[in-house]
């Protein structure tokens, strides 16, 4: 029988449940047991495939093809395991699968209430995943306590602590201790009213991870167990970290698994195995070289919208011994004029995916500069397809060539809709979603890239290269080096007369892994090191000059 972690916020949101969560699991996976992680958010929506990245950052998408949160992207980088629809569950979810029921007459006439039909739902789904096999179900509540979205699932809680044996549920709470500079003390009061509106809702805390800037005294400490009603031990410090990853040995010398162990009163455990993520963060923090990358987007001012991009750039990083310095640039604000100033000083350009005709124009003429100017360039999904355009519109001479979303009337639809996607009407879950195969040619770059002939990567998109114009592409020395062999999409297009520059119609950014980078992200990283190298020694012999 699985065990069950339940980890909830207190004080405020944005303290890091999902980094606490995930570092947990890597420990308890770390120690020989078989972990994961689900997230239950409190919102309506079925899920976050319609919401704009402003407001929730990206849209995280499973092997499976579900669209969920961002912190399945933690979940996945740290545990190295494929997580599914099953691990991200929404109040709108739940409402809508218990309003089905009704309407079928499940409920044989009885009033439909949120106790104990909802709760009994939520219950339903955090048992889910005890099912698979998995040792330890770690379940990440969203949202603050006290907010009314967030009742429902607490009640829940609550309910599976008195059902579930003592030893088979654990609650550890995640709350702020804010450091008054004026006073040059931290304030334990906001986290004893958190407790205090977490027990009053029936739900006791065995833990408590404490968020703060400054260390946690033994007084603190001794306070904050006094008055919150746990053990001394019980009371962990989570110091502000320079990386997410540091997070997990941070835990562990708080002995945060080591607790949770005991409380859940297994024996059978070994010692945590942690030498590649230790040798990952000896890189992460002594590179020998460094980097900086442009990410032209429409969303920078929030980054958590290119979470997943910004992680991958990381695990790279860290595989070449290169600090990689991220440059955010807006499309909407490239122009012809400003070009060569924006973007001159970088080492690569990654054009990021998107929705919508707002900045698409800025993106074009990024990808023209990254193309004669022989700076390496990645596309992503929208910048894939920006690559061809501005492809057909700078070389083929077709000044026209546009895409279908951005304009339906175009004359020369180089991207268009998915056949498949002609039909559908309702937003929500209808794109081309998760894990699709795709074909190699032998000798490009994307073979080099990853060393195979057939991979998978995961989809979020509606519209496609148009192959109607494939030859013509071809011919003029765009490459189409990657299909899906199915249906003769095109996911991968390079210029093999270019020292780097490759775009993808798919995700590979929610792939990478700590232990296993994406190779995109890798061997771009190295052309990136490469270039600035080449430009460091005409520097140099200018100089000499």
């Amino acid at each position: 029988m699985a065990k069950y972690i339940f980890v909830t916020g207190g004080v405020t949101s944005s303290l890091g449940k999902g980094i606490i969560a995930a570092s947990l699991g890597k420990l308890l996976q770390a120690r020989g047991l078989k972990v994961t992680i689900q997230k239950f958010d409190p919102y309506i929506n079925v899920d976050p495939g319609t919401l704009n990245p402003y407001e929730h950052g990206e849209c995280y998408v499973t092997e499976d093809g579900a669209e969920t949160d961002l912190d399945l992207g933690h979940y996945e980088r740290f545990l190295s395991i494929f997580t599914s629809q099953a691990n991200n569950v929404t109040t709108g979810r739940i409402y809508q699968t218990v309003i089905n029921k009704e309407r079928e007459g499940a409920y044989l006439g009885k009033t439909v209430q949120v106790v104990p039909h909802i709760t009994d739902e939520i219950k339903r789904r955090m048992l889910l995943l005890g099912q698979g096999g998995y040792d330890i179900v770690i379940t990440e509540i969203g949202g603050t306590v006290g907010d009314i979205e967030s009742l429902p699932f607490i009640e829940a809680v609550r309910q599976l602590q008195w059902e579930l044996p003592e030893e088979d549920c654990v609650v550890v709470h995640l709350t702020l201790i804010p450091y008054l500079k004026a006073a040059k003390e931290l304030k334990t009061k906001p986290t004893q009213h958190s407790v205090r509106m977490l027990s009053q809702e029936g739900v006791h805390p065995d833990v408590i991870v404490c968020r703060t800037e400054e260390p946690l005294g033994p007084e603190i400490r001794r306070k904050i167990a006094l008055f919150c009603n746990v053990k001394k031990e019980a009371v962990i410090e989570a110091a502000d970290a320079p990386t997410i990853y540091e997070v997990p040995l941070a835990m562990m010398r708080e002995k945060l698994d080591l607790i949770c162990l005991r409380k859940m009163n297994i024996t059978q455990y070994s010692e945590p195995e942690l030498s590649k993520w230790k040798e990952f963060l000896d890189k992460l923090k002594y590179p020998k070289s460094k980097v900086t990358i442009g990410l032209i987007g429409k969303y920078i001012e929030l980054q958590d919208a290119y979470k997943s991009i910004l992680e991958a750039f990381v695990h790279a990083g860290a595989m070449n011994e290169c600090k990689v310095n991220i440059v955010n640039v807006h499309s909407e604000f490239i122009t012809e004029e400003n070009v060569v100033e924006k973007l001159s000083h970088l080492d690569g350009l990654l054009v990021a995916p998107g929705f919508g005709h707002r900045g698409i124009e800025g993106k074009i003429i990024a990808v023209k500069y990254a193309r004669e100017n022989q700076l390496p360039f990645f596309g992503i999904c929208l910048g894939m397809q920006m690559s061809v355009i501005e492809y057909a519109r700078n070389v083929l001479g077709w000044s026209e060539a546009h895409s279908t979303e951005m304009d339906p009337n175009t004359q020369r639809p180089v991207i268009d809709l998915m056949d498949a996607q002609k039909t559908v009407t309702a937003k929500g879950g209808t794109m081309r979603l998760g894990a699709y195969p795709c074909k190699i040619e032998e000798g490009t770059l994307a073979h080099r890239i990853y060393g195979a002939t057939e991979i998978s990567e995961r989809h979020r998109h509606r519209w496609e290269f148009n192959n109607q114009y494939l030859a013509d592409f071809e011919a003029a020395g765009l490459v189409a080096s990657g299909k899906n062999p199915e249906t003769g999409l095109v996911e991968i297009v390079e210029i093999p007369t270019h020292p780097f520059f490759i775009g993808v119609q798919y995700h590979p950014e929610l792939k990478s892994t700590v232990e296993n980078p994406q190779p995109i992200f890798v061997h771009f990283v190295k052309a990136a090191k490469e270039f600035a190298e080449r430009k460091d020694g005409v520097k140099v012999l200018q100089s000499m000059e």
